[in-house]
């Protein structure tokens, strides 16, 4: 084992003179002299000096300090026993990491990942002379709803010869259950759970894929105007206040995905706790029982400095991938990255490199970059399709969406989901603005149809600005009308109540019925005697809609609103169509 002795101490970053080899990204250990060990990560070789962000308040370390390096990179232990966990940055399971510190935790104190004396149910599915490569299935144990497969570590490299295997039964985590053979003849013996560096991409799958299929959200601003694809990547970018947070429960909630991992990675408070005591509260509509059994919330603890930040985005998608190895679409969602970008300005400040745009660190484009690309649709060696999808909430400050972090994010997702303040004021939920938001993923619904109802949207906040100057009188009735149908799609359509069982999610069967009817109330010409008369009109239908929106879908009373609002429409309308031509000359 290498050593080396603290040179220099700068905040939460260390200076070592080093003994030995090591490797950037390598786990070392400053030892305090009443014997506590802090957790740090090299960052940065210069000849016989390296550069360590220590994971913990380096308070009390001094000059002279002996630091002992593990050999290891920064990793993750991958096995049963993840899901429905709260971890620190550092994977440390905080409900006993707080049971063995007390209420203010104490530095030096690193838990197993895992639970070690829990037996698990190990189903082989191989046996002795089967040959498998990394990532090749050898057995699987029953983890809540799933089927929790045993795989070849990802590192072995080559092929292998299984030279025992042990039969079905209860064992731990730490108990060899198989044993393999490679050309030479070296033996490895096996267990449920392996390390792998978070830094380094899992890449033992066939086939990468394009995203095309739809992750289907059930919020209908998203999987209509919006969509996210499976195994794409989106961001959030919002002030502070804007519903993020509401925003992300309701996706994970409702988003067709097998397995959601929560990454806060910023310094969060009141977000942090309301997340650790309404994920376990709320109901997974597949399984009625807890969401958390299929749920691992990763998040750093206010006495950890920022460079856990980092840490815990790293930790989190090595998990995602980890269960889209094992076949499954995983969502991966990130709060805040703002939080994470400025603990690399931090640590870049104290290495002293040349700073870039508003003092983040030259790189800050192609880290992020890097943390998004991890995000994608794989077809694995058996065949089965499965998916990472990543979404990033960021908050830029004052809602400024031209700061780096934001614009840095936008150059690599897919879809950009912003959240507007003056929306978020009006109480529109989600306060995702429908114009100055796209998406490069394909939707439920027919493109052109989307193009024309944008286009509506878009004249009806250009006419709102204008009345805002000249007053309604000073509005053709035509440009008042365009107005009314604006505001009427994002009132009934937009719009959703998080609160209402029925309409905090909406099914894509529903959501097309739905849109269908609006497109086609969207299309149509009125008269009017006057803008009085239009108002009126408008306001009717829109709560008629608004109570078709909170009825059970296909039920007696869904059925007769929907009439009510087809005999609402018939009763005032002019009998005219606009034509795809006019619709796509409207556009």
């Amino acid at each position: 084992m290498n050593e080396g002795i603290v040179k220099g101490i700068n905040g939460n970053m260390v200076t070592v003179e080093v003994t030995g080899s090591i490797l950037l990204n390598e786990v070392g250990y400053v030892v305090l002299e009443d014997g506590s060990r802090l957790k740090s990560e090299v960052i940065r070789i210069r000849g016989a000096n390296c550069q360590m962000q220590v994971f913990e308040m380096t308070r009390g370390v001094q000059q002279g300090n002996k630091v002992e390096f593990s050999g290891e990179l920064l990793s993750s232990e991958l096995g049963p026993g993840l899901l429905g966990q709260v971890y620190d940055g550092l994977q440390n399971p905080l409900p006993q990491l707080a049971e063995k510190a007390g209420l203010f935790l104490k530095r030096g104190i690193y838990i197993e990942p895992l639970p070690t004396e829990v037996k698990w149910s190990w189903k082989p599915i191989l046996k002795v002379g089967d040959t498998v490569s990394a990532g090749d299935e050898l057995g699987w144990v029953p983890e809540n709803s799933f089927h929790h497969k045993i795989m070849l570590p990802f590192n072995f490299m080559g092929e292998f010869k299984i030279t025992k295997i042990s039969e079905a039964g209860e064992y731990t985590i730490r108990q060899t259950i198989a044993e393999v053979e490679n050309s030479k003849g070296e033996k490895f013996p096996l267990t449920m759970s392996f390390n792998w560096p978070v830094k380094k991409a899992i890449t033992c799958y066939a086939e990468r894929l394009k995203p095309v299929e739809p992750l289907i959200t059930q919020m209908r601003i998203i999987d209509t105007l919006l969509p996210v694809a499976k195994g794409g990547t989106f961001c959030t970018p919002g002030p502070f206040g804007a519903g993020k947070t509401v925003l992300q429960h309701m996706i994970s909630k409702n988003a067709e995905v097998d397995i959601v991992i929560v990454a806060a990675c910023g310094e969060r408070a009141g977000e942090v706790v309301e997340t650790l005591t309404e994920f376990p509260e709320i109901i997974d509509p597949r399984t009625n029982r807890s969401l958390m059994e299929r749920t691992i919330i990763i998040c750093n603890t206010s006495s950890m400095p920022v460079a856990s930040r980092e840490a815990s985005v790293y930790t989190a998608v090595t998990m995602a991938e980890y269960y889209r190895q094992m076949g499954l679409n995983v969502l991966l969602l990130a709060d805040s990255t703002s939080r994470w970008a400025q603990a690399m300005r931090e640590m870049s400040g104290r290495l002293e490199e040349i700073p870039g745009d508003e003092a983040f660190p030259a790189y800050l484009e192609s880290t992020i970059a890097s943390f998004y690309e991890r995000a994608g649709l794989v077809k694995l060696k058996d065949g089965t399709v499965a998916s990472v999808t990543i979404g990033g909430a960021v908050s830029p400050a004052g809602g400024n969406f031209e700061e780096p972090v934001t614009q840095a994010t936008l150059k690599v997702v897919g879809c950009f989901l912003g959240l507007s303040r003056e929306r978020s004021d009006a109480r529109k939920y989600p306060a995702i603005h429908p114009i100055e938001s796209w998406s490069n993923y394909k939707s439920i619904i027919n493109s052109d149809q989307i193009m024309f109802v944008k286009s509506i949207l878009l004249k009806g906040i250009e006419t709102e600005q204008m009345m805002k100057v000249v007053g309604e009188d000073g509005m053709s009735i035509d440009d008042f009308v365009t107005y009314l149908k604006s505001n009427y799609f994002d009132t009934v359509y937009l719009q959703q109540n998080s609160f209402n069982e029925v309409d905090n999610a909406c099914i894509p069967a529903r959501q097309k019925v739905s849109f269908n009817v609006v497109f086609d109330i969207l299309s149509r010409e009125f008269d009017f005697t006057d803008r009085q008369d239009a108002r009126s009109f408008f306001a009717s239908l829109s709560q008629k809609f608004i109570d078709w929106n909170l009825s059970k879908y296909q039920s007696t009373e869904f059925e007769q609103l929907k009439g009510d609002i087809k005999a609402l429409v018939a009763s005032r309308q002019n009998g005219k169509f606009l034509s795809n031509s006019e619709k796509l000359r409207e556009m």
